[in-house]
């Protein structure tokens, strides 16, 4: 979606629906259409946050030599990126003090797992964690991924620069670009806890987190009192 393009009036948009379901009411129809129009602005809203973000200066220059562990030995943040000029890192909450993975981390990880092969055809996508990588490894296992790819960031380094100054067990979402041999800090997730809304859990937008956007499909909702788990 570009500056020129002359955007049809949502309503107009939303008149063109013709779904109708059996024994719906005529208070129904009249309140799932007005939603529609919300849903269109909302659709085009997000593309105009996305076109922003694509648009934005460019980024610091990574200058460290950040090293981590990975699955098949030692690597430096270069070969995150493999062939790739953009690279994607979620820092979950698997730190050494922690017994096991936090449950919403490892419930987000495991709706990305799928989506692997098809990321990487477009960008590199690396997750990274503060524990030792034989911990890391022994986790994947049990939870039968095959395809993310899991990093130990040993010396903490890199989680002190891009999600943590005080090395705590929380995740971040970082975007790194490789452009002209120069690697640049692109986008971070940046919602803090202190930016929470009143009565709702701290979360980005857009949600990276398949499940919630199913449960905000349903009359239940996201609820205020149930989170994923570990096991069932």
């Amino acid at each position: 979606m570009t500056q020129q393009q002359t955007l049809r009036p949502a309503a107009e948009l939303a008149a063109l629906n013709r779904a109708r379901f059996p024994n719906e009411s005529a208070e129904y129809r009249k309140a799932r259409n007005a939603l529609l129009r919300e849903e269109i602005e909302l659709r085009r809203h997000l593309e105009r946050v996305a076109q922003m973000r694509r648009q934005l200066p460019p980024g610091g220059a990574v200058t460290k030599d950040y090293r981590f562990e990975g699955e098949n030995g030692p690597v430096d943040f270069a070969d995150l990126f493999g062939d790739k000029q953009t690279l994607v890192i979620y820092s979950y909450m698997y730190g050494p003090l922690r017994q096991r993975p936090c449950p919403m981390c490892t419930s987000q990880m495991s709706a990305w797992e799928g989506e692997v092969p098809d990321i990487e055809q477009r960008v590199a996508f690396a997750m990274v964690a503060r524990s030792p990588i034989e911990r890391l490894v022994a986790f994947k296992k049990e939870r039968g991924w095959r395809n993310l790819k899991l990093y130990s960031d040993t010396n903490g380094d890199y989680t002190r620069d891009y999600v943590s100054a005080e090395d705590a067990d929380i995740p971040g979402f970082n975007v790194f670009t490789r452009r002209d041999g120069t690697i640049r800090h692109f986008w971070a997730g940046e919602m803090s806890f202190d930016m929470a809304d009143p009565g709702q859990d701290p979360r980005d937008a857009p949600d990276h987190m398949p499940l919630w956007l199913i449960l905000d499909t349903t009359p239940e909702g996201r609820g205020t009192d149930w989170y994923p788990k570990l096991e069932y």
